[in-house]
């Protein structure tokens, strides 16, 4: 057990409530400020990828014992449902028994709130976090930037407040403080496919729903309540773009030549188009995360990553694990805590940064492309036969706890060997030879 301290979460989002159910359990006192109003009470919706929760966070849900909690209102998906023009292709995610789980992010968050609420956090709705003094870890709360500010003195201060964070922008104002953030020329918009009349999906519920077109991709993830959220993804400018579809008659026309299997299923597509504002994807790099024994940032507050892997939250869920391990490790000195967790999770950080982005290129285009399908059944074929000497990728990053930068690197050589098999002549014949599997053990030396 650590000495006792006062400490302020900023952001009740899903990292604050989590880092706030930490806390509580090393015996802090923890008060969490938001400035939105509390999300159990208001409608959520609008601008939302479903989240795909993997091993990174169940681990750190289950290490404070609400794994379970979580998973009643998760859906398991174990494969990728892709929507090609005139087919439909499955390709499995993991392992036999391994998926991921769609959950939607405002039943999450609800969720989240209640269980930091009952292990004993206190909740600050519609407070404004206008700056904090890094020093004293004093926050100054006010209605409006240029009124009157309250000073609420802690021990410390987590920002745990997004991409846009008040904690970090005023850290960003100190000498030797290094940021970046990058947005991508794609946006996204939130769409709905509801429940059939009695409840059930109109889709396979138990996939993650692709429709890979080049520029731009549909995603849609499964909800407990018969309905998907379905995004779609395209470039804000150009010829298929946001900017290109300016009424009813060329968005329906859009998706009737380009997602003709989805006209049926999504009844509202206009209205939603219309309606649901256009949202847009950034990746943000920051260094240091913390300030001293006095503050740190956590979650996409120090490295918001686009969503194309499905790790944002797993990321920063694992942040908090690392976070805990090290308080256990090191008892009282949060200068050392601090100083290792920057130091552990910054290179981790920035390698899911890279793997996102890479995603959404091989999400968006190679997983239409025959030959990518193949590479990814003879990847799954060897490392059935050998699962010592290769895990593919996307198992390192989602089925394990290893760290993201290894995954990163043995990756990169995985890729620059899956390029020569693919060389081979005749591939699409001899795919499961053993002349193949000798070529890739070879390839491995």
């Amino acid at each position: 057990m650590q000495k006792s301290l006062k400490i302020a979460v900023v952001g009740s989002g899903l990292v604050g409530s989590l880092l706030g159910i930490y806390l509580k359990k090393a015996g802090h006192t923890v008060h969490i400020y938001d400035r939105s109003p509390d999300i159990r009470k208001i409608q959520f919706s609008g601008r939302s990828i479903n989240l795909a929760m993997s091993h990174r966070g169940w681990k750190a849900l289950d290490g404070v014992g609400v794994g379970d909690e979580v998973r009643s209102i998760a859906i398991p998906m174990d494969k990728r449902a892709i929507h090609l023009k005139d087919k439909l292709n499955f390709q499995n995610y993991g392992k036999e028994g391994e998926s991921i789980y769609s959950i939607s992010r405002g039943t999450l968050n609800r969720k989240m709130i209640d269980l930091a609420e009952a292990a004993g956090a206190e909740f600050f709705f519609e407070h404004k976090i206008w700056d904090v003094s890094l020093a004293e870890a004093t926050l100054h709360i006010g209605e409006s930037e240029r009124g009157e500010w309250k000073d609420v003195k802690y021990d410390m201060v987590f920002g745990a407040d997004g991409a846009f964070s008040r904690i970090r922008h005023r850290m960003q104002r100190q000498s030797m403080f290094n940021y970046s953030q990058e947005f991508l020329n794609t946006g996204y918009k939130e769409l709905n496919i509801p429940a059939n009349a009695d409840g059930t999906h109109k889709l396979d519920k138990y996939s993650f729903h692709i429709w890979p077109r080049g520029e731009y991709m549909l995603i849609a993830l499964p909800n407990l309540d018969g309905s998907f959220t379905c995004t779609l993804f395209m470039p804000f400018e150009g010829e298929n773009s946001f900017a290109s579809l300016t009424n009813r008659a060329e968005v329906e026309a859009f998706f009737a030549a380009n997602f003709p299997d989805s006209i049926d299923v999504i009844p509202e597509l206009a209205n939603d188009f219309f309606k649901n504002p256009t949202s847009t994807l950034v990746t943000m790099k920051c260094f240091p995360w913390t300030f001293e024994d006095k503050i740190a940032l956590i979650g996409d507050a120090c490295h918001a990553i686009v969503p194309f892997y499905g790790q944002g939250m797993n990321a920063g869920f694992e942040d908090i694990s690392v976070l805990y391990e090290l308080m256990e490790k090191l008892g009282d000195d949060w200068k050392a805590i601090f100083s290792e967790y920057e130091t552990i999770r910054k290179p981790n950080a920035d390698a899911i940064a890279e793997l996102s982005y890479r995603n959404f290129m091989e999400m968006s285009s190679k997983t239409a492309d025959e030959k990518f399908l193949l590479q990814k059944k003879i990847e799954k074929r060897f490392s059935e036969k050998h699962p010592d000497k290769w895990l593919p990728l996307y198992s390192r990053v989602t089925f394990s706890h290893r760290p993201y930068t290894e995954a990163l690197a043995i990756g990169d050589r995985q890729k620059a060997i899956m390029d020569e098999v693919m060389l081979l002549p005749e591939i699409e014949k001899i795919w499961d030879s053993e002349m193949v599997e000798n070529k890739i053990l070879d390839l491995l030396k």
